[in-house]
């Protein structure tokens, strides 16, 4: 204020310039006007701040990501998608409107006769009952209604990691570390043919859809593909450098799918046991896949992310919007297009096929008398109908999920 008062004042510096009453006047009535304004702009920034960014209009030439970006979505562990906030983050205007409203998932029943942690599930063609594996060497058969035990199957001498049940025959296969793969006819509910060749444990299999071939993948790093009929081993794949670990087979090309802890997925030619196709999208294990039941592509995952592919040409399509950031175990999808990821922490993701938005997580309780530790999830399939969920957890139990009413 001095500094610029003495540039106008007198060079003597001796007196201030004094301010008479109609200039003052008039610097007051410029400024009141001036403070209004910037007070008005200030409250209506307040107010817009509220909103996410994501939510403000856009300027032109604005280009949201879309989904089939390799990138894909990151979100935060725990974070819920379904609130609007978090959705208008997410996806663009004609992705929002797109998206279906899936209900919410809660566990109505839990199932604890087994010794050990249960490693694998398949439901019977009928959806009156379903089998479960576990580490205590036994497989067991559950009445779905009621959720009674209604057999224990034992002769495995290993944990039973993998089992199929067929839809042509009464039959049930099963395989385990014991390097073993049986058959069990289950009118009589015992084994009647066991499959030989394996080096080590038998981590998955699959049945072909419409011919009698079992298809059977574990620790040696080869895929086998066997005669059911006549015990025949007609193929062995070798290509993967590690672990077989996920499998699933189709009636048309590729009608044999594997994923591998070399982080890499296989295409196969059933008729010559050739490869077909190698996808490397992923950067670590692909312990799961899965198969959408009437749609030609398919979903993988492993700790990098969850990516999803069409079929038959394996193009990538998009990344799922959420990251589990964990060791995804078990994937399951039913034919209304809801998909379920289970993790080594205990926890089950949902998501919506299409457009890959988590709108749900759950974490299991680990039942008492076991260790928080054993809260891994590692197996999870849907019944025939695609209304109830199973799924196969370390604290020894098997729990039933189904759609929360109101």
């Amino acid at each position: 204020m001095k500094r610029g008062l003495d540039f106008f004042s007198s060079p003597c510096h001796d007196s201030y310039a004094t301010s008479d009453p109609v200039s003052k006047k008039s610097r007051m009535s410029h400024k009141l006007p001036t403070f209004q304004d910037a007070a008005g702009s200030r409250t209506r920034l307040d107010h817009s701040q509220t909103l996410p960014d994501d939510c403000l209009p856009k300027k032109e030439g604005f280009q949201p990501t879309s989904l089939g970006d390799e990138a894909g979505f990151a979100g935060k562990s725990g974070e819920t998608l379904n609130s609007d906030h978090a959705s208008c983050n997410k996806f663009s205007s004609d992705t929002r409107k797109s998206l279906v409203k899936h209900p919410v998932w809660k566990a109505y029943r839990v199932l604890s006769n087994h010794l050990g942690w249960v490693r694998s599930v398949a439901f019977s063609p009928s959806n009156e009952w379903f089998c479960t594996g576990s580490a205590d060497r036994t497989i067991k058969i559950w009445d779905l209604a009621s959720g009674k035990l209604q057999h224990t199957l034992t002769g495995h001498i290993g944990q039973v990691r993998s089992l199929a049940v067929s839809n042509r025959h009464t039959y049930l296969f099963s395989g385990g570390d014991d390097k073993q793969v049986k058959c069990w006819d289950l009118e009589q509910n015992k084994v009647i043919r066991s499959f030989h060749g394996h080096l080590s444990g038998v981590y998955c299999m699959a049945l072909h859809p419409t011919i009698d071939v079992l298809v059977t993948g574990g620790r040696d790093s080869v895929c086998r593909v066997w005669d059911v009929r006549s015990k025949v081993q007609i193929h062995a794949l070798s290509g993967h450098d590690n672990t077989v670990c996920s499998v699933f087979t189709r009636s048309t090309d590729p009608q044999l799918v594997t994923g591998s802890h070399d982080a890499t997925i296989k295409f196969w030619d059933l008729r010559y046991g050739k490869t077909m196709t190698t996808l490397t999208h992923h950067k670590k294990s692909v312990r799961a896949m899965v198969p959408h039941p009437v749609e030609d592509n398919f979903a993988s995952a492993s700790p990098d992310s969850i990516k999803k592919f069409n079929l038959p040409g394996g193009v990538f399509m998009h990344n799922m919007t959420s990251r589990q950031n964990t060791i995804i175990n078990a994937m399951a999808v039913n034919g209304d297009g809801l998909m379920v990821t289970g993790d080594d922490d205990g926890s089950l993701w949902f998501w919506d096929w299409k457009t890959g938005h988590n709108f749900q997580q759950i974490k299991s309780k680990v039942q008492p008398g076991s260790l928080d530790c054993e809260a891994a999830i590692y197996a999870a399939s849907f019944d025939v109908t695609g209304s109830r969920l199973v799924t196969c957890e370390a604290d020894k139990t098997v729990k039933i999920w189904k759609e929360e009413t109101m």
